[in-house]
């Protein structure tokens, strides 16, 4: 009965570790889809390790048609990872040699989800994208979705939840997020954000010189 048991157990654990090819035939919003299988089975499927903005909030919408445009109705492996409380398969959306789940962040339509993200290439994508001010980054104060369901207001939670690898310093200045020019201090921090931190939005015509207004 035991030894029965185990077996059971190991089956199971193989089977919600497997990849499933299967055909995209709905977009919920921007981390959420619906798959039908080859044996015409319906899945729901929540992305891996991403967490996009809520349908009534900024860029969700958009999140949604980003996430549509790469995977509707098209073919896509799902690298499942178990399921989650509401029983939608969680996984990694492949399509094209692309992971999907990763590409919504690296668009910046999509926050690394920071209560089950385990890559760390995920918190780096979203560095980048916040960096860049891709997508909802293009907000001057974006809200974490998990504040936004929790109706509570931007900058409260959301500034804590700033990525959490070793920042880079320059004398007394630090990278830690900041991307307008309403933002610095200085020339000197502004200089510092877009040849060290990368921040290119400060150098709106190109010419090496980041916000001209304070320099």
């Amino acid at each position: 009965m035991k030894y029965s048991l185990l077996i059971l157990l190991a089956v199971s654990s193989f089977a919600a570790a497997q990849d499933i090819h299967c055909r995209v035939v709905g977009i919920a919003d921007g981390d959420t889809l619906t798959c039908l299988t080859d044996t015409r089975k319906q899945l729901k499927v929540r992305l891996n390790q991403i967490d996009a903005p809520e349908r009534g909030q900024a860029f969700g919408n958009a999140a949604r048609k980003k996430l549509s445009g790469w995977v509707h109705g098209k073919y896509v492996t799902l690298k499942t990872d178990g399921a989650d409380k509401y029983g939608r398969t969680l996984a990694e959306v492949f399509s094209g040699g692309l992971n999907i789940n990763k590409e919504m962040v690296k668009s910046g339509y999509a926050w690394a989800y920071r209560k089950y993200v385990r890559d760390a290439e995920y918190i780096r994508l979203e560095e980048r994208a916040r960096a860049a001010s891709l997508g909802l980054w293009s907000e001057p104060n974006p809200i974490y979705p998990g504040e936004f369901r929790n109706g509570k207001k931007a900058g409260v939670v959301t500034q804590q939840i700033k990525p959490s690898a070793m920042p880079k310093t320059g004398g007394k200045f630090t990278c830690s997020g900041k991307r307008f020019c309403k933002e610095m201090s200085s020339c000197s921090e502004a200089k510092f954000y877009l040849n060290k931190c990368g921040v290119r939005r400060l150098d709106r015509d190109g010419d090496g010189i980041p916000c001209e207004s304070i320099c």
